[in-house]
C-alpha cells in the first residue's frame, strides 16, 4: 500500500514535467484565448482575434467610465487596458503561428493571415482616445474595427477555398531525387 502511494505521488509530481515537448505545442480550443473552443489553430487564431480585442476593448472602456476619455491616458490611469494589449499580444501569438503553420501551401491565406494580424496590432494600439477627439467618435472608432476584423476574417477563409498553390503542392508530392540518380539524368 504504501509503495503504491510513493509511486502514486512520484508519478503525480513527475507528469507536468514528462513532456516538455507537449508543454510547447499550442493546444487549440483554450477557452481563455478562443472561447468558442475551435479545434484547429486557424478557427481558434480567428476566434482568438475578435475575442482578445474584445478583452481589451472593455479594459478600455472601464478606464474611460472611471476617469473620463481625456484622463484616461494621464499617469497610470492606462495602465490597466497597456498590461492588457500586451498580455494579449502574448496570448495570440500560439494561436497565430499555429494558423500560418495550418495555411502553409496557400499564399494567398498566409498574406491574408498577416495582414490580419497587423491590422489587430493596430488596432489594439489604437485603443487609446485621441486627444479632441469627441466621445462619439472614438466610439464609433473602435466599434468599427470589428466590422473590419469581420472582413479580414472571411477573407482568410475564402483563401482557404482554392485549392493549394501549385508549387508547394509540387514539393509536396514529388519525391526526392537520390543524388546518384540526379548525376546520371545529367549525363544523358
Amino acid at each position: 500500500m504504501l509503495v503504491r502511494l510513493i509511486v502514486l505521488l512520484a508519478t503525480a509530481l513527475c507528469m507536468p514535467f514528462a513532456s516538455p515537448a507537449q508543454a510547447q505545442t499550442f493546444q487549440p480550443g483554450s477557452t481563455y484565448i478562443c472561447p468558442n473552443t475551435p479545434d484547429t489553430g486557424l478557427d481558434c487564431y480567428l476566434d482568438a482575434v475578435v475575442h482578445l480585442y474584445t478583452m481589451c476593448r472593455h479594459v478600455k472602456s472601464i478606464e474611460i467610465i472611471e476617469f473620463g476619455l481625456a484622463q484616461a491616458q494621464e499617469g497610470v490611469n492606462g495602465a490597466k487596458s497597456e498590461y492588457c494589449v500586451d498580455k494579449q499580444k502574448i496570448n495570440i501569438t500560439r494561436p497565430y503561428q499555429a494558423a500560418l503553420r495550418e495555411a502553409t501551401g496557400w499564399r494567398e491565406a498566409v498574406d491574408s493571415l498577416r495582414t490580419l494580424q497587423q491590422f489587430w496590432l493596430e488596432s489594439m494600439a489604437n485603443l487609446k482616445w485621441q486627444a479632441g477627439e469627441p466621445g462619439d467618435a472614438y466610439e464609433d472608432r473602435v466599434n468599427h474595427i470589428y466590422d473590419e476584423l469581420g472582413y479580414k476574417i472571411e477573407a482568410v477563409r475564402v483563401s482557404f477555398s482554392t485549392p493549394p498553390d501549385a508549387a508547394a503542392a509540387v514539393k509536396v508530392a514529388a519525391p526526392k531525387a537520390k543524388p546518384k540518380a540526379a548525376e546520371a539524368a545529367k549525363a544523358k
